[in-house]
């Protein structure tokens, strides 16, 4: 078992339970009736869970202004716990404040996670995050991954296909591989409107 991320459910009950508890926060969002925009086919869909904690633990060095070795062994993100669980209170994070493995990203550009306490029935624990916040977090972990975004912020094609393709040895291979599900989870759900499902 491990982390599925999909863009565009068909969980109709899940969705507009989201659906009425963004609308209780005064945020209007329904999953869309078209066809989520295609994913490429080498972005891997399907993770560890504990892949997650190792791209956390970038975004956490980073918003720190520390350096960001590589983490090759558990110990090593272990050795982080501390601040990743600090920075994680900040409460401001979409990639930290996010369940492991339910839960929603929403096409909304909302600023800081939503925490729908009110709403048990939110998968995830209540907690939401926007996709838009989530990529604006994957540009600013890009840099210590070695991933080149153009100037606009887009990934290029050929940067695509590189970290498409990392080998599994290479450091930050398990960061690329989550950065680039996300990443093209979040391509998808903005273009197209759709919710981002972890399940």
């Amino acid at each position: 078992m491990g982390l599925a991320i999909a863009v565009g459910t068909n969980d109709g009950a899940g969705l507009e339970a989201l659906r009425v508890a963004l609308a209780s926060e005064g945020i209007t969002w329904s999953e869309p009736d078209t066809a989520p925009v295609p994913r490429d086919s080498h972005v891997a869909a399907d993770l560890p869970y504990s892949a997650l904690a190792y791209l956390r633990r970038v975004m956490a060095l980073v918003d720190t202004g520390r350096p960001v070795p590589p983490a090759r062994t558990p110990d090593a993100l272990q050795a982080d716990r501390g601040l990743i669980d600090d920075e994680t209170m900040m409460f401001s994070s979409h990639l930290l404040c996010h369940s492991d493995s339910a839960g929603y990203y929403v096409p909304v550009d909302f600023p800081n996670p939503l925490f729908l306490n009110d709403h048990p029935e939110v998968a995830g624990g209540g907690m939401v995050g926007s996709s838009q916040g989530l990529r604006a977090e994957l540009r600013r972990c890009a840099p210590a991954l070695g991933i080149t975004l153009a100037d606009d912020g887009s990934l290029p094609e050929a940067e695509a296909h590189r970290i498409g393709h990392v080998d599994d040895d290479a450091d930050f291979a398990t960061e690329t591989t989550v950065w680039f599900a996300l990443w093209e989870a979040c391509r998808a759900s903005i273009a197209g409107g759709h919710a981002i499902a972890f399940a």
